[in-house]
């Protein structure tokens, strides 16, 4: 059940990163879009964990919303610049 609720929080995250971020990513449609969306929230509060323990928490913080959301868009930055390099190579 931890495992729904955090794949389910992960992807409000992720859909908010997505909402923040004009454009749009080459990310699949459909059930394998909404997936890789929620890995994506997941991932980015991972990242924002990671930003806070290193800037002014503890080791026992655990991101909030907002660095959660954070992470989030700085993955989906990463990933559209991989993305955009990928697709410049192959034109």
């Amino acid at each position: 059940m931890d495992l729904i609720w955090k794949l389910l929080v992960g992807l409000i995250i992720g859909a908010i990163a997505r909402l923040l971020i004009p454009g749009k990513e080459a990310i699949a449609s459909g059930a394998l879009g909404w997936l890789i969306t929620a890995l994506i929230g997941v991932a980015g509060a991972l990242i924002g964990t990671f930003i806070a323990r290193s800037l002014w928490r503890g080791d026992n913080y655990t991101a909030g919303w907002i660095m959660s959301i954070v992470g989030a868009v700085i993955l989906l930055l990463i990933y559209r610049f991989i993305a955009g390099k990928m697709a410049a190579t192959n034109n």
